[in-house]
């Protein structure tokens, strides 16, 4: 049995999240597929997830500031 906390709260957000995942991933040019990406290395897959958690915290920033 898997312990993997790689979940989405709220399921109906899943398919937003990995829109959102392959936006990043081609912004910063990590060649991220659907599905299977074992060829990549944990420091191209690591920034990817960086990278969504830097944008969060700026669009939280931001409606917080109320802009």
């Amino acid at each position: 049995m898997s312990n993997s906390s790689n979940k989405t709260n709220i399921p109906e957000a899943k398919s937003a999240m990995n829109k959102f995942k392959m936006e990043v991933a081609n912004e910063i040019g990590v060649p991220l597929s659907d599905g299977y990406n074992g060829n990549l290395t944990s420091a191209q897959n690591g920034s990817v997830g960086g990278y969504m958690v830097k944008k969060m915290i700026e669009a939280q920033e931001r409606q917080m500031a109320g802009k």
